[in-house]
């Protein structure tokens, strides 16, 4: 019966307890305050206790496939080398550090956002299969820009190479695993999905893009954990009839556990970009920001688009209310499966909707036979609170309440951060308490 307290062994790298942060839009860049803005932003979860810090969503090329605003890329060796300051300070807190490698696809802002798509007018999305009909609707309706380059059997093998050499450049920046994009619609979804993937060539099978991606960074990093989100697209619209049911995640998770990946994270998403992946409230606060309807008019195409855009948004928040834990079943499952293969060894990340100690503790402890997961992890809620770890740890729950006025503005380049003026009023009052000291930054 493990709890959120015990250490857990992820591919042979010992973690101290078993909460992470999940992977999210740091927006850092690659400008010159790049490195410090990451520093800033992920260290204070290692000083709270947290047991593993993943970096999110960071591309491994120099151009294109940026899903959102001020992503940061690790195609540049020199650039990569210095965030080992990042890297240093985390372990000197004594966490550990993992970096998700990403490429959009067609998720990439050059399909949705006005602006950037009018400063790289040349920039091509990459794309497994033609796309589908329901995208090249929304295309001929004016409501997203597609200018897809269809990948070539040798560009797939050139798009896998790329992932290696980034993981071989992140690890040795000092990086302690790797943890890959699989889901949120970014190009590895893309070609797990029925919904875009009908090529003809071996690529036809999905699968075989992230086993080929998984052999790329074993030759170059060897041992290093391996991680990978795993999706099943239980979320799609009623429209699209080929999608990856429940049943199929869990088989794809089979494979890419016999194909050797240390962790899996099964999600639930959807075939496309909403709030199937930040499940909660209407953002309501954040689409009304003043300091914010400029930049919303620049990404989504001018004021009467941003309006049709944050509609669509509330009818999706009618259908993916807050829901605590919704990975919970598909891990579960997956985990099940993979111990009846004897592939217990293999690590389970649960994120999504997970708010309060004993949540965690549930997830960790039903027993051997029905635990869902090895590892509990949040984001949102270090938006909250960057040292959440402190309070968690001590049995304590989150403040964020899934509110999602963090997320909107990120569509439009803003920095991740709660803007609840209740929730950070309320953290104020916790650190003014102490809630957020531990033993050891106590004791400096």
């Amino acid at each position: 019966m493990a709890t959120l307290d015990d250490p857990v062994s992820v591919g042979g790298v010992e973690f101290r307890n078993r909460l992470y942060r999940a992977p999210l839009l740091e927006c850092a860049g690659n400008g010159p305050d790049a490195v410090d803005r990451l520093v800033d932003e992920l260290t204070p979860a290692a000083e709270s206790g947290v047991g593993c810090i993943h970096q999110g969503a960071t591309l491994v090329r120099g151009e294109g496939g940026c899903a959102a605003p001020n992503m940061t890329r690790v195609h540049d060796p020199a650039f990569v080398g210095s965030l080992g300051a990042l890297t240093d300070a985390v372990h000197d807190q004594g966490g550990h550090i993992f970096v998700q490698l990403e490429e959009g696809g067609l998720r990439s802002m050059e399909t949705w956002h006005a602006q950037y798509r009018d400063r790289h007018p040349d920039l091509e999305q990459l794309a497994v299969s033609r796309p589908p009909w329901q995208l090249r609707l929304l295309d001929r309706a004016g409501f997203i820009d597609l200018t897809p380059r269809v990948l070539a059997t040798d560009e797939v093998y050139d798009l896998a190479r790329d992932f290696g050499r980034a993981a071989e450049r992140a690890v040795e920046a000092g990086y302690d695993g790797v943890h890959l994009a699989g889901a949120n619609m970014g190009i590895i979804q893309q070609f797990l999905s029925p919904f875009y993937n009908r090529r003809d060539d071996e690529f036809a099978d999905g699968v075989r893009f992230l086993e080929l991606v998984h052999d790329e960074i074993r030759d170059r990093v060897g041992g290093v954990p391996l991680v990978t989100k795993v999706p099943a697209e239980t979320a799609a619209p009623p429209t699209v009839r080929r999608h990856l049911s429940l049943a199929d995640g869990v088989a794809v998770a089979s494979r890419l556990a016999d194909a050797g990946f240390d962790g899996l994270v099964p999600v639930e998403c959807s075939v496309v970009w909403d709030m199937s992946l930040v499940r909660g409230a209407f953002p309501d606060r954040a689409w009304a920001a003043e300091d914010m309807q400029a930049d919303y008019r620049a990404a989504f195409g001018g004021r009467l688009r941003a309006r049709a855009v944050a509609t669509l948004n509330w009818l999706q928040a009618q259908r993916f209310r807050r829901e605590p834990g919704w990975n919970a079943r598909f891990c579960r499952r997956v985990r099940e499966r993979l111990h009846a293969e004897g592939h217990g060894d293999v690590a389970i990340f649960c994120e999504g909707g997970v708010r309060t100690r004993e949540q965690c503790d549930r997830l960790l402890g039903d027993g051997p036979a029905r635990q869902a997961a090895d590892l509990v992890g949040m984001g949102r809620p270090f938006y909250a609170e960057p040292r959440l770890g402190a309070r968690l740890l001590a049995g304590e729950d989150a403040l964020c309440r899934s509110c999602n006025n963090c997320t909107v503005p990120q569509a439009a380049g803003a920095d991740g951060r709660c803007r609840t003026p209740s929730i950070v009023r309320e953290r104020g009052k916790l650190a003014a308490a102490g809630a957020y000291e531990t033993d050891e930054n106590s004791a400096e």
